[in-house]
């Protein structure tokens, strides 16, 4: 029984230096392999700045385009009203003229 006592701490002692030697190890890769993302990350983060430029333009053309087919519209929109009314003072008249 002694042998136990004395065996099994020795063990155990042993493990947890083999765990620990693999945690610094693995966390050091991890700090490695986080180094080498955030290179990339900046790489594309500095090409994604150079593209604002052109995207600047692609959403000022669209707004403007927008703009013109907004005013085509209402412009559409509009003589369609104003020859509705027209269609509806004229029924109005008649049939003002036809009661009396």
């Amino acid at each position: 029984m002694s042998f136990w006592l004395d065996f099994l701490p020795l063990v155990i002692y042993f493990l947890l230096i083999i765990f620990l030697t693999i945690g610094i190890i693995l966390g050091v890769k991890f700090i490695i392999t986080l180094n080498k993302v955030e290179k990339v990350v900046d790489d594309v983060n500095k090409k994604v700045q150079t593209l604002n430029g052109f995207f600047h333009i692609i959403d000022y053309t669209t707004d403007k385009i927008a703009l013109a087919t907004d005013k085509v519209v209402d412009g559409i929109v509009s003589l369609f009203n104003k020859l509705i009314i027209k269609r509806k003072k004229k029924k109005i008249k008649k049939e003002s003229d036809e009661n009396e």
